[in-house]
């Protein structure tokens, strides 16, 4: 008898909830399948299984909370798979979510053909993806809604199994193999009578996000200053070089680079911004792991870009691309969620105009940059119409005074609005 337990979630993570249980008690497995996913409050985890067999027992349910080494399952490598009708109660609609029939795996042949008349056509075994292939439940998933021809995947996971990262690294829009028909969306619930909410539990990184904002507000004095910037010359220095950088480097240039730049300068010139609390004492770091903002189906996350003070701008825009890939697809890793001693959020690729960012404890500033909208301002005793951008630093004011926080902010004006100076550092 084989142990499942859960296994380490990363730094200073000691608990997740279980979130979906891909296979049933009495269901076959063979190494490397998804057994259940476990969800922490900055990614998904999925279980493997470490070894072949039959999963003999389940000892959590979904929506638990468990603590890292707790037995999840057992797997009985010499038990024979169960028979139609022989599965334990797990296997009944009744222990599974409504909102993801087609997520069950079918206790085996016989029960499926017994289940046709009264349901849909069942789908492929969760195992196999044509031609000998095998593939974890959630890379089916993702297959069938991204509509990826698994036969062009090669499977990283041990044993050879195509996991949902091999999947997403996959082009998307393919035809579908017919193995992998894409599972009809549930429809949607119709509301009962007179009903006018509904309520729903919040995930682990939703509850996480909410304790981590609150303990922002709780435990810092946060103030916001805020200032404005004429984007045009930086509008036509990138205008001038993007289609260039993207043909000889492979690299989009997007003005999140240039911001990255002017920040780096200026917390040098202002480092108690790039500083942290501890107890009655000051950190200064002498590095920026600068954190980007990025918005993500599962909610906020903030990788960083490490030691973007020592980069040039072109490796940053490299990074920064591949953490937001990363973020949006789920692939972060834990080392590119810690670390961070200053923070950039970006909410005017949402089309906000100007905002107060909320401190990314226990960093004591972060930068908010919003939309660029074209507006009337006084130029030489003239009005012109610019491309102007709101952007407001929201800091600590137990350790940055009101005039550092302004000069500060004052600094990326200047920089951004003569990008000439970036290049003298």
């Amino acid at each position: 008898m084989t142990s499942i337990k859960v296994p380490p979630l990363g730094e200073s993570i000691v608990e997740a909830t279980v979130s979906r249980w891909l296979k049933n008690e009495g269901d076959p497995v063979a190494p490397g399948d998804t057994l259940v996913e476990l969800e922490t409050d900055k990614i998904t985890v999925e279980v493997p299984s470490i070894t072949g067999g039959v999963l003999t027992k389940r000892l959590v349910k979904e929506g638990d909370v468990v603590k890292l080494d707790q037995l999840l399952a057992e797997i009985d490598e010499k038990a024979a798979p169960a028979r139609a009708g022989a599965s334990k109660a797990a296997a009944s609609p009744a222990a599974q979510p409504s909102a993801a029939p087609a997520a069950q795996p079918a206790a085996g042949p016989a029960a499926r053909a017994a289940a046709a008349p009264q349901s849909a056509p069942a789908a492929a075994p969760r195992e196999g993806g044509g031609d000998g292939q095998r593939l974890s439940p959630a890379a089916q998933r993702t297959a069938a809604e991204r509509g990826t021809d698994v036969a062009a995947v090669r499977g990283t996971g041990r044993g050879g199994v195509i996991s949902k990262a091999d999947v997403l690294e996959a082009p998307a829009g393919t035809p579908a193999r017919q193995s992998l028909a894409p599972t009809p969306a549930p429809a949607p619930r119709p509301a009962a009578t007179g009903e006018r909410e509904t309520r729903e539990k919040m995930t682990t990184r939703r509850k996480r996000i909410a304790e981590n904002l609150l303990q922002s507000h709780v435990s810092t004095a946060r103030l916001t200053t805020f200032n404005e910037i004429d984007m045009t010359s930086v509008e036509s220095v990138r205008a001038r070089v993007k289609e260039k950088i993207e043909k000889e480097h492979g690299v989009r240039l997007s003005f999140m680079p240039f911001f990255v730049k002017a920040t780096c300068m200026a917390l040098r010139q202002y480092p108690v911004v790039n500083a942290q609390v501890d107890g009655d004492s000051i950190v200064y770091h002498h590095y920026v792991n600068m954190g980007i903002a990025v918005a993500s189906d599962a909610g906020l996350v903030v990788p960083t870009i490490k030691d973007a003070d020592r980069k040039g701008m072109l490796d940053v825009a490299r990074d920064i691309a591949d953490v937001a890939r990363r973020g949006r697809d789920g692939k972060l890793t834990m080392d590119d969620l810690t670390g961070g001693t200053f923070t950039i959020t970006n909410g005017g690729v949402f089309g906000s105009l100007v905002s107060t960012p909320i401190l990314n404890y226990p960093q004591v500033g972060i930068l908010g940059l919003h939309k660029i909208q074209e507006r009337p301002v006084a130029v030489n005793g003239k009005v012109e119409i610019r491309p102007m951008m709101y952007v407001a630093l929201s800091y600590d004011h137990r350790i940055i005074d009101g005039q550092q926080a302004v000069l500060f902010l004052v600094r990326i004006k200047e920089l951004m609005e003569d990008p000439a100076l970036l290049a003298i550092d």
